[in-house]
């Protein structure tokens, strides 16, 4: 069985050292697609967005997560990276690589992780508003979760 590389941490993460790792000396890989999330600035509203998770339960949500797209997809490989913390406008937020003998399974693969790492990751976001005023946590969206029940 293809073990998923998953990882929480604060610090940033290179998308093509990535891609490397995951790919390196492999022949049977034909497709790798990847999504990066970034944060956005909100038209100048945003100074921050701070993530927080579940340590320990966010890591084993992911996997669980990974698992089922790499048998549902037969995928090759899948990498999961979330960050957590302070993040700026236009840094990287999360990665999903997903590899695959053909492009579909590959581009299948990483849209259903995202999917279920929006609306099933125990990940909660808050804003930090660029003139100083008090924000809020951010809620769940319903199009997120219709976009995961989509795979059901």
């Amino acid at each position: 069985m293809t073990m998923p590389t998953i990882r929480v941490q604060t610090d940033d993460f290179d998308l093509q050292s990535e891609i490397d790792l995951l790919t390196a000396g492999r022949m049977d890989i034909g497709a790798v697609v990847s999504f990066s999330g970034l944060c956005r600035d909100e038209h100048g509203a945003l100074s921050a967005l701070e993530l927080e998770h579940y340590p320990g339960m966010a890591e084993a949500e992911m996997n669980r997560i990974a698992l089922l797209a790499i048998d549902r997809f037969s995928l090759l490989g899948l990498t999961a990276i979330h960050r957590y913390g302070k993040i700026a406008p236009g840094a990287n937020i999360v990665l999903v690589i997903a590899v695959a003998s053909h492009r579909q399974a590959a581009f299948d693969g990483a849209n259903f992780v995202m999917d279920f790492l929006k609306t099933s990751a125990p990940f909660w976001k808050k804003e930090h508003a660029a003139d100083g005023s008090p924000r809020s946590w951010v809620d769940a969206k319903d199009a997120d979760d219709t976009a995961r029940d989509r795979w059901r």
